[in-house]
């Protein structure tokens, strides 16, 4: 089955020949996939583009990290600090890294609101069409574009890459890092394995110890998958290992090689150490295991989780104010915050605030805050749509390959997504999770099981028996999953809801029909098909699409699509 399934559909020969003249005709499918492929795949990229990109111009600045951007755009210190003032006295809770993208950004378009937005913007697209490429090398051309499609309308990634969060650059690392990793199991190549913990080093300096959380799906992935002997494996993950601590560690060896009279005072520590307050603060602490010289997490505060103005944050130890910070973008009075504004949250949003609700935006219900923030809530509606499917996957595939070779790529895939799933769904399960950003971490194997989950179950009910259920049980499943998060949010487009349902049912009966008509027509299957595949899929389209109107797009602090985006409208 894998082989059948690795090559769906068979590949096509590109008919352009390989002349330097058609160098330039990249809307042309390579050798080797049909050609459709390439001009479907720029489709899906476009709607990426214009989805992430919509909002530039009414985006608004991220209190305190555009500060530190304006800072490091200013003075080679403060760049190579990632001090949040020029003078380059003290830093924010995050490393110097998370900031270079929009930096870059800024030097060439100079400081404004759209321009450090625009670095999340091509960090989307580029993962986009790196979903694309992982998957169709792992599963084939029609699961790629699926997962590039799926990846492109997560409702999370809708609203993230289009305001400047550094959520953005570490999904785009850890993509990357998985392509690498996958040209590293395929051929037990060391050199595409070391690029892919040079990824997690890079991620490592956007979002510090989130970034690991893939390693266990990569090691766990190559040491069963590998074509070469354990030995050999377990080096290739070693030297790999070394190289991913040494990118990843460097800023931090800056920090405690430079005396601490030479460098900015590192917020969120009391001891002014960037192992405090990247392993502390920043790691052990969100599981509420405090590190000596880490502020503790319930001193933490700050509408950010972990910037706001305590002690510790600006300046130094018990420093309230810091210097060039009144007045600044994203601060009090600024463009983009006001009083009262929290995450997921719009001006005056607290109690006798001067606005009303949108009335689309009422929650029937409060979001979940323990194990099972993933599965409800503004968290749910994020991320959370394709679960069943997802999780059906998981489980049919792993039951269908138990019995293939170690090597068998799409085994392996099903292991390197699954630990990768459960890994970052357990952590942010246990864990704080202050921004919605963080759930995009989740994105990238949503979307590619999802994709195969579709061809694997589209196959199965073409070829009839037993296995053919399990389609019509996908999309029951999504539809009752689908109407149950949508409930969260019951006036937010009643139609669009439904309709989902409305196509869902006429899938359905489509479906049962064409396996209980033994004469039913080719198109009756086609259709039943096609209509179950946009019924699973419209649910989080439509949160996606929301973000089209800026009251549905988030902001800065929290990327939140659809009706989870905390703005308010005037009286």
């Amino acid at each position: 089955m894998s082989a059948t399934l690795t090559h769906l559909p068979s590949p096509h020969q590109d008919p352009v020949g390989e002349g330097r003249s058609n160098r330039w005709a990249f809307w042309r499918s390579p050798a080797g996939q049909p050609p459709w492929a390439r001009p479907a795949l720029l489709g899906i990229a476009l709607v990426a583009v214009v989805l992430y990109a919509w909002n530039l111009p009414v985006v608004d600045y991220a209190p305190l990290y555009s500060d530190a951007v304006r800072s490091m755009s200013g003075s080679w210190k403060a760049f190579l600090y990632g001090a949040v003032d020029p003078a380059a006295t003290y830093t924010l809770d995050k490393l110097a890294g998370s900031f270079v993208p929009q930096v870059i950004s800024a030097k060439i378009f100079g400081y404004s609101e759209w321009s450090l937005a625009l670095p999340q913007v091509i960090e989307g697209v580029i993962s986009v069409l790196v979903m694309y490429r992982v998957v169709r090398r792992w599963a084939g051309v029609v699961p790629g574009l699926l997962a590039a499609g799926i990846f492109t309308l997560t409702p999370v990634a809708a609203s993230m890459f289009g305001h400047s969060m550094h959520d953005g650059f570490l999904t785009m690392c850890l993509v990357l890092a998985v392509d690498q990793y996958q040209r590293a199991v395929l051929d037990g190549r060391l050199r595409s394995l070391v690029w892919a913990g040079v990824w997690v080093g890079l991620g490592f300096q956007a979002k510090m110890l989130q970034a690991w959380m893939i390693l266990p799906a990569l090691v766990v992935g190559y040491l069963l998958t590998a074509p070469i002997e354990m030995r050999r494996r377990m080096k290739h993950v070693a030297v790999a290992g070394v190289v991913m601590l040494a990118v990843s560690l460097s800023w931090v060896a800056l920090y405690t090689f430079t005396p601490a009279s030479d460098r900015p005072y590192i917020s969120r520590t009391t001891n002014n150490s960037a192992f405090a307050m990247v392993f502390g603060y920043n790691g052990l602490g969100r599981l509420g295991i405090d590190l000596p010289g880490a502020v503790p997490g319930d001193q933490a505060g700050g509408p950010l989780g972990g910037s706001g103005r305590e002690a510790g944050e600006l300046g130094g130890p018990g420093q309230e104010g810091g210097p060039g910070q009144e007045g600044g973008p994203g601060q009090e009075g600024g463009p983009g915050m006001g009083p009262g504004m929290g995450p997921g949250m719009g001006p005056g949003m607290g109690p006798g605030g001067p606005f009303d609700e949108d009335p689309s935006k009422v929650e029937s219900r409060e979001s979940p805050t323990g194990w099972a923030k993933l599965l409800d809530g503004h968290l749910g509606v994020a991320i959370a749509w394709l679960f069943p499917l997802t999780l059906l996957t998981l489980l049919c595939g792993l039951l269908w390959w138990r019995r293939a070779e170690r090597t068998d790529p799409v085994r392996g895939g099903l292991v390197m997504w699954g630990v990768w799933l459960v890994t970052f769904g357990l952590v942010f399960s246990a864990a704080e999770v202050a921004h919605t950003a963080y759930v995009a971490s989740l994105a990238p194997a949503v979307a590619a099981l999802s994709a195969l989950g579709i061809v694997m179950f589209w196959r199965s009910y073409r070829r009839g028996g037993r296995q053919a259920w399990i389609l019509p049980l996908a999309v029951v499943a999504e539809l009752a999953w689908g109407a149950w998060l949508w409930s969260h949010y019951p006036d937010f487009l009643p139609w669009a809801k439904w309709g989902t349902l409305a196509l869902g049912a006429v899938a359905l009966v489509a479906l049962v029909l064409a396996r209980v008509i033994r004469s039913a027509s080719p198109a009756l299957v086609t259709a039943g098909l096609a209509i179950g595949v946009v019924a699973i899929l419209a649910a989080p389209a439509t949160y996606a699409f929301s973000v089209l109107d800026p009251d549905y797009a988030g902001n800065s602090f929290d990327a939140n699509a659809g009706p989870a985006s905390g703005r308010v409208i005037i009286r």
